[in-house]
């Protein structure tokens, strides 16, 4: 059986130090050394034209190749098809100045504005006197270094100067709370989600021809409600704990997940824990500025007796919350192209998530309603038994139970 990987592999060792001749009079060679089939399959590992390797054959089996000079130059100086940027002068740096008008062209230029497809590229540069076609402009910028590429998120607003000092401390804590076999969880709230016949993105073998249907528009009001997912990951067990909520993502909500996580696996899988550290966002339900997500871990920490450590990411860093890539990704791929049709379906499709290095969710519906807008008061903050760092304050602290267990 012909290895045609291990010929493809061959070719792209010699490839680069080959001239033209050298190449088809290399390629002759081994499909000559295969014998039947030789020439299809050199074909296909290295993309030469057959009829270019059946020449080659035919140089050395005539005794051509002998007479041929395989060593300098290809061809003969000025031999060859002319490239258009030599027929038309110019052409290169008037595509450029199009593609890329804020830097080399007119920043007013209308295609600024408009996709940069090769067709209009071309009947701009056609308008400009040059004769071109669509697929000459998509070779021209293949060989600019240009490439069809989508947007990326990557930016995620100013960096604050103490970010990675930030990093430092909430990775300092984490593992000096490992070392001591002490809990560290990371919190969050996944996208909220439409209830009902609605598309969701992603694709999922069907039988062909018999794709599941769903609803033309995303109108609320046609949904069953909205699904709010709330998550706690457990660093050190690379376990998931989710509730999904069917009213609000309130500070109540967030911290009646965390106190649902301890119930149920924290306190069996840490059995002689006294402390917990949890690593949250800067904002939403659990940011640093919101009073009834301290006075709330302030109730769990009375009722639990657990000493409460908390440190926020800085802002514009969600994505780096370790919950983010170790768990609400996960559960976003099972879930893709499947219409979430009720809350039940939502907690099951959470609850089925695994992955390769054994992550295991556990999730259940949380039914309740909770009030939006919940003010605490100045007295209310007064009495919680907290206490900020030196560092950055705001966004690390710890709350301590006010009464011992």
């Amino acid at each position: 059986m012909i290895d045609e990987r291990l010929i493809s592999e061959k070719f792209e060792r010699v490839a680069p130090v080959l001239g033209e001749a050298q190449r088809r009079i290399w390629a002759a060679t081994e499909a000559l050394a295969l014998g039947r089939g030789g020439v299809s399959a050199v074909q296909r590992a290295t993309g030469i034209a057959r009829s270019t390797i059946v020449r080659g054959i035919a140089e050395i089996e005539s005794g051509e190749v002998d007479r041929l000079s395989i060593t300098g130059r290809s061809r003969r100086p000025g031999a060859g098809r002319k490239s258009i940027e030599e027929k038309q002068q110019g052409i290169g740096d008037a595509l450029e100045s199009l593609v890329d008008p804020i830097t080399r062209g007119d920043p007013e230029s209308p295609l600024r504005w408009t996709a940069k497809s090769t067709e209009k590229l071309a009947n701009a540069l056609r308008d400009q006197g040059f004769k071109v076609s669509a697929r000459t402009v998509a070779a021209l910028l293949r060989q600019r270094g240009y490439s069809l590429q989508s947007t990326r998120k990557r930016l995620e607003g100013t960096s604050h100067p103490d970010r990675d000092a930030q990093f430092r401390y909430i990775a300092r804590h984490g593992k000096s709370f490992q070392r001591r076999s002490q809990p560290v969880i990371s919190v969050d709230t996944k996208k909220k989600e439409l209830v009902g016949a609605f598309k969701n993105g992603g694709r999922e073998w069907q039988p062909e021809g018999k794709p599941v249907p769903v609803n033309v528009h995303d109108f609320p009001s046609q949904s069953d409600g909205k699904a709010v997912p709330y998550g706690v990951y457990d660093v050190g067990d690379n376990t998931g704990f989710v509730s999904v909520g069917v009213a609000a993502d309130t500070a109540e909500f967030a911290v009646e997940t965390i106190r649902g996580w301890w119930e149920h696996l924290g306190k069996d899988r840490y059995p002689e824990a006294k402390h917990l550290f949890v690593t949250a966002d800067c904002g939403g339900s659990n940011g640093y500025r919101c009073r009834l997500w301290k006075a709330e871990l302030q109730r769990f920490s009375d009722e639990s007796g657990l000493m409460i450590r908390v440190a926020h990411y800085p802002p514009g860093t969600s994505k780096w919350n370790k919950i983010e890539h170790r768990l609400f990704s996960h559960i976003t791929t099972n879930w893709r192209g499947r219409p979430l049709q009720s809350h039940q379906v939502v907690v099951d499709l959470i609850a089925s998530t695994k992955t390769k290095t054994g992550l295991k969710i556990y999730a259940r519906l949380d039914p309740r309603t909770y009030e939006r807008g919940r003010q605490v008061t100045d007295e209310e903050m007064a009495s919680l038994k907290l206490q900020r760092a030196k560092f950055h304050g705001e966004w690390n602290y710890v709350i301590r139970p006010r009464f011992r267990l």
